[in-house]
């Protein structure tokens, strides 16, 4: 059985090149969806749409740490192949988190 999953619009609240993207349900009536969508279009300025919209994230919210006995080595996986294009989204996704300091090797 497949969890229920709501159908959905694609709905670009930016202007232009700049691409500001939600996800707005379907199976409301359509006065309710244009009141949300011109809603989330008034407030769009307190919204996070990239990582750079986010300095100064306080760490102590949440960090992720792999803790390793000292003198241990990690245990290497076997590379998982993905396809080309997914593999280079992912590539971009975390260089983006790298150069907004969300990723770091300690």
């Amino acid at each position: 059985m497949k969890p229920h999953q709501e159908e959905t619009e694609l709905v670009n609240l930016g202007t232009g090149e700049e691409k500001k993207e939600v996800k707005v349900g379907t199976n409301m009536t359509a006065p309710i969806r244009q009141g949300l969508i011109t809603l989330l279009g008034e407030y769009q300025d307190i919204f996070a749409w990239s990582y750079q919209d986010m300095p100064g994230l306080d760490s102590d919210i949440v960090q992720h740490k792999l803790p390793l006995n000292p003198g241990s080595s990690p245990v290497k996986q076997k590379l998982r192949r993905m396809r080309p294009g997914m593999s280079l989204k992912i590539k971009e996704e975390v260089r983006k988190q790298f150069d907004a300091g969300f990723l770091a090797v300690a």
